[in-house]
């Protein structure tokens, strides 16, 4: 491809290089190959499930390893909550459905109601008066729009979720008082939510108007810290015949690459222990116990990987290596991690089998928790191929399957669980040395999407998802987690569902 001068100043500034900037080009010409499933990860075989009766067990393992661990839990909350309104957007165009109904008949039920009463009655409305006399219009114009609380355009942390009796709370407070119940290394609790630019002082006001309430109500410290998705982790988009898309100035245009920009983000994490959740998966205090005890479940199960990894790295590390060690490396790597061997590994010599063994064992580590498929999009779990030949746990999203091929379909079809973006991550080594976190991503797991800009249809390239391919080559360990541990809010509509609402 060639570039202007002009071009290549805007790169650099970008903080690429040409050959990234080809090799994106040529994943838009080629396309992504599609993952080879192998069957789906089920209990039993692939996922975990633990006997009630063992969780005070696992519990008191890691309540008794937090004091020597640094943990943190990490946050991505930059989206911006638009999606969540597309319906009170239709309405706004004159188009209303039933899930609008809903919202005007329960108006008084949201944890924002007071702010949009408070809202309008600065400009002269009565909110009451407006819904009596069915003057929809202009309540939707003070929730969405920046005549009101402009919550259209916000990102989903900022907006009030939940009621309580001191006042409403947004899901970044949520997430201080549910890190501060796992997240708690002798009461300091560590907390990273990666934002955008054009909100990330909105979050920091929020978090020095009420750090100091809750700290003092849950007598912890709380280390808040913000990031933001890197410049240089955004792609080229590119024209329908795989041109470079240019700007009305002629400048290229760089977009955004999806969650798995945030591999970059995590990868400055300096902790032992990192647990990663998604904004908008947070509950009331009456139900958040579940979330809280199974956090502590996938880090003790996390922790006892790791203690068994760091027992069998001295052993393959030693002057002499006897066979029975290897056997021993290889039934942990196909029983416990999930691993196994590639086509012909009986067949190799010692030493590659010792570097095949050292290799997989010398990984970042990480467990997510697994809910019932109740028909939810999202990441599946699966046995699945990799390059080398071997195969491994993953979490699959169906775009990375061909679902045309009957045989990969029928696996995707046997699918009974999905990640609910529950993960406990080991970022560094049995010698406390941190990982370099990009190393391990799968580069051929990206995504291509159809966009448009100024009228125009263009095709935008997403990185492999920081839960999909930016983990692909990590030690991965499933664990079935309840249901109730999962209740997101997509829609505004979700915050009526009882779990959202006060008992």
């Amino acid at each position: 491809m060639q570039f202007t001068e002009q071009d290549q100043d805007q790169i650099l500034v970008q903080g690429v290089s040409l050959d990234q900037i080809d090799q994106q080009i040529n994943y838009f010409v080629h396309g992504f190959p599609y993952l080879h499933v192998i069957k789906a990860a089920t209990i039993g075989d692939g996922i975990i499930r633990i006997d009630e009766n063992q969780l005070p067990t696992y519990i008191h393992r890691f309540d008794e390893a937090a004091h020597e661990r640094t943990l943190v839990k990490f946050v991505p909350a930059s989206g911006a909550a638009t999606r969540m309104f597309k319906s009170l957007f239709a309405a706004l165009d004159g188009k209303f459905d039933k899930s609008v109904d809903e919202v005007f008949a329960r108006l008084t039920d949201f944890a924002f109601y007071e702010d949009l009463k408070a809202a309008m009655a600065a400009q002269g409305q009565d909110l009451d008066k407006a819904v009596t006399e069915n003057d929809r219009t202009t309540v939707l114009k003070f929730i969405l729009t920046d005549e009101g609380l402009d919550y259209g355009s916000l990102p989903k942390g900022l907006l009030k979720f939940h009621n309580y009796a001191d006042g409403a709370r947004t899901p970044v407070e949520e997430h201080l008082v549910e890190g501060a119940a796992y997240a708690n290394s002798d009461g300091l609790v560590k907390i990273h939510f990666t934002v955008s630019p054009e909100h990330r002082s909105r979050f920091e006001q929020l978090i020095e108007e009420q750090k100091v309430d809750y700290e003092a109500w849950l007598g912890v410290t709380f280390d808040i810290s913000f990031s933001e998705q890197k410049k240089s982790t955004d792609t080229i988009s590119v024209n329908t015949d795989n041109s470079p898309f240019r700007n009305g100035d002629g400048s290229l245009l760089f977009r955004p690459a999806g969650h798995g920009a945030l591999i970059e983000n995590l990868n400055d994490i300096d902790a032992d222990i990192v647990f990663i959740k998604n904004i908008d998966n947070v509950v009331p205090d009456e139900i958040k116990e579940p979330t809280i005890t199974y956090k502590k479940v996938l880090a003790a199960v996390l922790l006892d990987a790791q203690q068994q990894i760091a027992r069998l790295q001295s052993l393959l590390n030693a002057d002499e290596v006897s066979d029975g060690y290897l056997a021993e490396a290889d039934e942990f790597l196909q029983r416990s991690l999930y691993t196994l061997p590639p086509a012909g590994y009986s067949e190799l010599s010692r030493a590659e089998q010792l570097d095949y063994l050292r290799r997989k064992l010398d990984r970042p580590v990480r467990a997510c928790g697994m809910v019932k498929n109740v028909g939810e999009p999202g990441g599946g779990p699966f046995w699945a191929k990799n390059q080398d030949g071997s195969v491994s746990l993953q979490v699959v999203e169906s775009a990375q399957i061909d679902l045309t091929d009957a045989g990969q379909k029928a696996i995707f079809d046997e699918a009974t669980h999905f990640n609910p973006v529950d993960l406990v991550c080991g970022l560094k080594d049995s010698a406390g040395k941190k990982y370099d976190l990009p190393a391990y991503r799968d580069p051929l797991t990206g995504f291509i999407t159809a966009k448009s800009k100024d009228g125009k249809d263009l095709k935008a390239q997403e990185l492999p998802g920081l839960w999909n391919g930016a983990m692909a080559d990590w030690n991965t360990i499933f664990v079935e987690v309840p249901l109730i541990t999962f209740n997101p809010v997509k829609t505004v509509n979700d915050l009526l569902r009882k779990e959202h609402q006060p008992s």
